[in-house]
């Protein structure tokens, strides 16, 4: 344990930079932040029956919750012009390049991205009242994630934005759904049981997205882990493998608590009182998500294993 220890601190030490965690947290905040709130409006909250229907309330509820979604999306845009900054004023300083050579070089790997935050940006500032805007987010954060494929026209640059997506679609989704969808239905002038089944019609639409994205998030993630560590034993011989091993472990209790939502407490949905329990229970699934979005900025901060 003293000699992994050991290892970990020098590896830390002459490859790890505070500096580059946290613009690596950020921008994965951002597509947490984006992602989620396009998820939530465009499958969970979607106009029917089963929310914005009859019942006591539930109109006005709908439209604080598209606002509130709007909001978390802003942030998030906001998130992604400081990533996109950041990082190019990092290059800039690290090679001595000016910021608007950094910004158009390599086929507009920087300005693209920098470009779709604004055009998201203005989507959700205008998604508070119009679905156009939401349209317009659509489209920009389709361009951040084709964007690597469309300059280099090679299927393996899709790997990684899709496995950012497809996270950022499952949690993501899931934190606004926790932080503004529950909130508000809570608030909504409408009885306990009719508060009940609006939480339940938002449930079971996330349910599926939350599937679909998660098995996609491990089939990328399987794909992605394996071209980074090159053989297996640097699982447990490099601090890249550790790690990677620490962030699976907390994968697999998302997973379990996502189950345990999905298969026991998604059935007994109907009700105030089973609403909130589900909340508590969704709200320690975003805590252990928090723990994983550190890891990741660790682990894509450490330099891969040598092959």
């Amino acid at each position: 344990m003293h000699t992994l220890f050991l290892l970990l601190q020098a590896e830390a030490e002459s490859a790890l930079k505070a500096s580059d965690v946290l613009l690596e947290l950020i921008g994965f905040l951002a597509y947490f932040a984006t992602f989620g709130a396009l998820g939530f409006r465009l499958v969970v909250l979607r106009r029917d029956a089963g929310f914005d229907g009859d019942m006591a309330g539930s109109g006005t509820a709908f439209a604080a919750a598209r606002r509130g979604a709007a909001t978390v999306g802003i942030i998030g845009a906001l998130l992604m012009l400081v990533s996109v900054f950041a990082n190019a004023m990092a290059q800039s300083a690290a090679h001595g390049t000016p910021f608007g050579t950094v910004l158009t070089a390599h086929g507009g790997r920087m300005l693209i991205p920098l470009i779709a935050a604004f055009a998201i940006l203005i989507g959700f500032a205008l998604g508070r009242d119009a679905l156009a805007g939401w349209i317009l987010a659509v489209i920009g954060a389709l361009v951040l994630v084709f964007q690597g494929f469309a300059t280099s026209l090679k299927w393996p640059s899709l790997v990684n934005p899709i496995h950012k997506a497809c996270a950022s679609l499952w949690l993501g989704t899931l934190l606004v759904l926790v932080t503004v969808g529950l909130p508000v239905v809570f608030r909504a002038g409408a009885t306990p049981e009719e508060r009940g089944r609006m939480t339940a019609a938002l449930v079971s639409r996330f349910s599926p997205l939350a599937l679909c994205a998660a098995g996609l998030l491990a089939i990328t993630g399987i794909i992605t882990a394996w071209r980074h560590l090159h053989r297996l034993s640097s699982l447990w011989t490099t601090s890249y493998g550790y790690t990677l091993d620490i962030k699976l472990v907390f994968v697999v209790i998302i997973l379990a608590l996502g189950a345990w939502n999905w298969r026991r407490m998604t059935p007994r949905l109907g009700t105030e009182a089973a609403a909130a329990e589900l909340r508590r229970s969704a709200t320690a699934e975003l805590v252990f998500a928090s723990v994983v979005l550190v890891l990741t900025a660790i682990l894509v901060s450490l330099p891969s294993p040598r092959g």
